[in-house]
C-alpha cells in the first residue's frame, strides 16, 4: 500500500521551478549556445517573472536566442517519449 502525503501533487514552488530554469539557462551558457550577456539578460528577465505568461513576454531578441538554445539542447525530447510509470 502506498501512503499519499498532503500536497505530493502540489504544483512545484515558484522556487523551484526557478531553480530548474537558471539551471537550465546554465547549461546553456556552458553548452556555448547562450552568450554571457545572453545569459545574463535572460536570466534577469526569468528571475523577475511570476510565471510562463510572464516569461513569454521576453525580449523577441532573447526569445529567439532562448529557443534556438533549446532546439540545439533537444528540450522537447522528453515531452515526445512516454511517461515513466514506474514506482
Amino acid at each position: 500500500m502506498h501512503t499519499v502525503v498532503a500536497g505530493a501533487f502540489d504544483q512545484p514552488s515558484r522556487a523551484t521551478r526557478q531553480n530548474a530554469q537558471m539551471k537550465t539557462l546554465d547549461d546553456m551558457r556552458q553548452r556555448r549556445l547562450l552568450s554571457a550577456e545572453q545569459h545574463a539578460n535572460i536570466t534577469a528577465w526569468v528571475a523577475g517573472c511570476d510565471g510562463p505568461e510572464a516569461i513569454m513576454a521576453m525580449p523577441s531578441d532573447l526569445w529567439r536566442a532562448l529557443s534556438l538554445a533549446s532546439v540545439l539542447m533537444n528540450i522537447d525530447a522528453e515531452l515526445t517519449q512516454p511517461p515513466h510509470l514506474g514506482f
